[in-house]
């Protein structure tokens, strides 16, 4: 009897399973179409201002080659900038559905 009231007490107090608090994603009907479609975009638009801010700070550098070196050090220091918003881009999917 005590040990089955003890059963009782451990079932009632535990922590419910992670699974039954998340259900995971679940799409909206009619909408995944749109919100794929959307993300693309925003990759393709990513894609292009990557480029487009690594031509700049090549050119930057380019054109502060001689006598203006502060141009040059100016599209150097943009790499950086650059790069870590591509990595950004490229890691935004995963870093939500790590933390959701």
């Amino acid at each position: 009897m005590l040990t089955h009231l003890a059963d009782v007490a451990l079932n009632v107090l535990a922590a419910p399973e992670p699974a039954d608090l998340d259900p995971g994603a679940i799409e909206i009907p009619g909408l995944g179409f749109l919100v794929t479609q959307l993300l693309g975009w925003a990759k393709w638009a990513l894609i292009v201002a990557g480029i487009l801010g690594m031509f700049i700070c090549a050119g930057m550098m380019i054109m502060g080659r001689r006598n203006r070196s502060s141009t040059a050090v100016d599209g150097a220091t943009g790499i950086p900038w650059v790069l870590g918003g591509l990595t950004l881009g490229a890691v935004a999917a995963t870093v939500v559905g790590a933390v959701l």
